[in-house]
């Protein structure tokens, strides 16, 4: 007897869930592998505690707080224009960024607590810290307005160029960030004063590429800690310098967002919400700036520079085009490009799946041509 659509239907979701179960558990074990293989490497450190609490603790904590935020109703709300496939998501939880950012900031903090050179963690915690706000801000106004958007664009823009020259005026008081840029191998370029227009530049890109990535169950939470887990590597490896603290409160960082993700993986039981986005920007540029790991994030983080470069290409080319012909192009079916995928017909599992696997190479390749010295 031929199966109705609705038993295929249902056959074929419960497979894209137990997938999509299966790789998040898969990451998870090889991020933790990675931490052991950190603290093999460098006797007496703490990588592994710090990345096993961190994912123990997010995971138990969103768990917590996934009821606290339905009953205050903070709910996402869906945008109009997207995907319909997207509507079925509307009342998930959001804001979740609320909770998991400051576990990673607790823990990355008592991990290197032993460490007297601090200033480093304490202005990226700070930097992350204002970004979440915020996030929090933004989120609270789309609740009460009701719609998908809280803060204009100009606004969001003022409030992180805010935080973002407060966190560079403190690390150029510190002297936390070096104006030789490292390319590749002993590549590198002096460029002086201009370093600060670029750290800002960096925060603002950063902090809204994540933001734009984080459209699919699982998709920033997942390549997020990939690339933070990458930049905890690549910082060990140098032989420069840079505190190699700072790559504990990288996994730190990378294991809470991996928590996160046991609970944010399709179908999401909470979205992290601008809050969470704008933090994790927010902490892999300052995270960079300091570490002189500007390079080695760009290639890393391909997956967000692609997010936000299919925005910015389908808004100019639509005005372009709006201007010379008195109608609208677009490139993509919808940006950012995983909707593209999405109206394309792929699933998203493996919209997210092929994401993070991407990720994992682009995090390879900027270990290789990560600098020498």
């Amino acid at each position: 007897m031929r199966k109705s659509k609705k038993a295929n239907n249902k056959e074929k979701n419960l497979i894209n869930y137990l997938h999509g179960k299966f790789i998040a558990i898969i990451l998870i074990i090889f991020i933790i592998i990675i931490s052991f293989i950190l603290d093999y490497l460098n006797s007496g450190s703490l990588f592994t505690l710090a990345t096993i609490l961190s994912i123990s603790l997010s995971g138990i904590i969103t768990h917590w707080a996934i009821p606290k935020l339905k009953n205050l109703k903070f709910k996402q709300v869906i945008r109009k224009e997207g995907p319909i496939e997207h509507y079925k998501k509307a009342g998930t939880p959001t804001m979740g960024g609320l909770f998991i950012v400051p576990i990673g900031l607790l823990i990355g903090n008592l991990a290197i607590l032993p460490n007297t050179n601090r200033e480093e963690i304490l202005a990226i915690s700070f930097l992350m810290l204002s970004y979440m706000l915020i996030g929090m801000i933004d989120d609270l106004k789309s609740f009460s307005l009701n719609i998908n958007k809280g803060l204009s664009a100009k606004e969001k823009l003022i409030l992180q160029s805010i935080s973002g020259i407060i966190f560079i005026s403190w690390a150029a008081w510190q002297q936390l960030i070096s104006t030789q840029i490292y390319l590749f191998a002993e590549r590198s370029i002096d460029i002086g004063f201009f370093i600060w227009p670029l750290a800002l530049f960096v925060l603002l890109a950063e902090s809204n590429a994540t933001n734009l990535t984080d459209g699919l169950d699982g998709l920033a939470s997942g390549c997020g800690a990939l690339v933070f887990t990458g930049l905890a590597i690549q910082i060990m490896l140098r032989q420069d310098s840079i505190d190699p603290m700072l790559s504990i409160f990288c996994m730190a960082m990378a294991g809470t967002w991996l928590g996160f993700l046991v609970h944010n993986r399709k179908p999401a039981k909470i979205f992290m919400g601008d809050t969470g986005s704008l933090a994790m920007g927010a902490g892999l540029s300052g995270i960079a700036l300091i570490s002189n790991s500007l390079w080695p994030l760009l290639i890393m983080g391909g997956v967000f520079f692609a997010e936000s470069l299919s925005v910015i290409i389908q808004v100019w080319v639509f005005k372009i085009t709006k201007k010379i012909y008195g109608e609208g192009k677009r490139v993509f079916k919808m940006a950012p490009i995983h909707h593209h995928f999405e109206l394309t017909g792929h699933n998203e599992e493996a919209i997210v799946k092929n994401f993070w696997i991407t990720t994992l190479v682009l995090v390879i390749l900027g270990i290789i041509v990560r600098p020498t010295s």
